[in-house]
Formats: structure tokens, sequence, C-alpha cells
């Protein structure tokens, strides 16, 4: 049976086992032999990071074939409008190709939001502003650069979910296992489970 770890990235820290700087890195956090990062979460980036000991598994999830949903909360600096919006969830085109269409919300602040550290940039002229955006691909740093391609620059982002997980209930620097899902073979149907 495949491990499979949810872990809740703090800022700061890389998705991988080691440096060779010395920066924080998931071995900092997870001391389990043999799961590795079902995708990747920037460094300046925060929230939900599957890890998994299954390597099929891990491709899976990780493979923008699979369409695994990604949801993201997304402060950025700017008010968040109507058109904005509706940008989003047509689809852009990035430098390496048009994205796919997104589910995008303005939201609140989230209640469950813990604070950051080190505190992200406020400017007291220029207002900011949350969305919620969930895609459906995995393009080298897309969500910042979605939101900067309509004009709200990124002040910090948080993956809340990868397909059916969360971070529900999950502090900054935990980790806790789930039951693997169960995951069709390729051109199949997946099935999630957990």
């Amino acid at each position: 049976m495949a491990r499979v770890i949810l872990f809740n990235k703090p800022y700061d820290v890389l998705t991988q086992f080691t440096d060779e700087v010395g920066r924080q890195t998931l071995a900092d956090f997870i001391p389990v032999p043999s799961v590795y990062p079902a995708g990747r979460l920037d460094r300046d980036s925060e929230g939900l990071v599957v890890l998994t000991d299954d390597g099929v598994l891990q491709g899976r999830i990780s493979s923008p074939g699979a369409k695994f949903a990604k949801t993201y909360f997304v402060q950025v600096e700017g008010e968040v409008t109507d058109a904005a919006l509706a940008q989003l969830r047509e689809g852009l085109l990035l430098k390496d190709g048009l994205t796919l269409p997104a589910q995008a919300r303005a939201v609140e602040e989230p209640k469950w939001l813990w604070p950051r550290e080190p505190p992200i940039r406020v400017r007291q002229t220029v207002p900011d502003g949350w969305l919620e955006l969930t895609i459906r691909e995995g393009k080298n740093r897309q969500v910042r650069r979605m939101v900067a391609a309509v004009g709200l620059p990124c002040l910090r982002l948080i993956r809340w979910s990868v397909g059916d997980w969360t971070l529900q209930g999950l502090a900054p620097g935990k980790w806790r296992d789930v039951a693997a899902p169960e995951i069709a073979p390729l051109g199949g149907k997946a099935s999630r489970k957990g």
C-alpha cells in the first residue's frame, strides 16, 4: 500500500529534501525515508504539498494530464475586479502558452490563515485583495504569472488543496498520513478516496 503524506509547507522552505547551500527543506520537517513530493510548490509559496513513496502515484498526481485540481488563495496588490476574474476564467496567454480556463472568484482574507513570517510588504497607498483560484495544470510559477498578467501582482500564495486533499486542520510545518487514493491506469477515470 502506498504511503501518502500531506504537508503544510511554510514560506521559505524548498520542496525537496536536500539543498547545497543549507536552506530549509522538507527534511527539516518530515523524518520519513523514501517519500517524494508529487509536484512542486515554490520557495516563496505556502501550503499543501502531497508526498508519496509510490512513483506511479507521484507521477499521476503531478501530471497535468491527470487533471488534479489545485486550489490557491492569493493575496494580490490592487483591487480584484470582475474584468480580471473574467480573464482568469477564460485562460491567459503566457510566454509558455495558453493556460486552461481557471475557476476564479474574489474572497475575503481566509479566517483560518496564519501569519506569515516574514510578513508581506504593505503599501498604505495601494489596496490589496484576495482571490480563490483553481487550476488543473502546473506550469512554472503559473498562478503568480496569471495574476500578474491581469494586473494583480501576487503578494502571498497559499495552496489550499490538491484534488480532494486539503490543508484543513494542518498547521504550517506539520504533516499527517492519509489514505492513498485509488488511481486508474493512464487513460482511465481516476477515483480518489481519502
